[in-house]
């Protein structure tokens, strides 16, 4: 069975990359906006719904106490998983536009 929220959307993608290492909400939305070359720009509302998501499904933890006013994130090891399932599958379709398939 496919784990839950595959394939993942940009915007996911994006932030989990992004939570290889530590960091706050805002420093999350000024590294997506910089890792797109400014393509994707991800509001506060959309960002939270997007982490709650994540941390329900446990691809992402919060690193800082909950009663802290910025709270740092981390990818855990389940989506390092993802990730790599994701990484796999976009390289499938990368084949597919070079071989010229499709």
């Amino acid at each position: 069975m496919r784990p839950k929220l595959l394939p993942l959307s940009e915007t996911m993608h994006l932030i989990m990359l992004a939570l290889r290492k530590p960091l706050h909400g805002y420093a999350i939305m000024q590294l997506v906006n910089e890792m797109s070359d400014g393509q994707v720009s991800i509001a506060a509302g959309t960002l939270y719904g997007a982490l709650d998501n994540l941390k329900k499904h446990h691809y992402i933890e919060l690193l800082s106490d909950p009663s802290d006013r910025k709270k740092v994130y981390q990818v855990t090891k389940l989506g390092e998983e993802i990730l790599e399932l994701e990484n796999q599958r976009l390289k499938k379709f990368i084949s597919l536009y070079e071989k010229g398939e499709g």
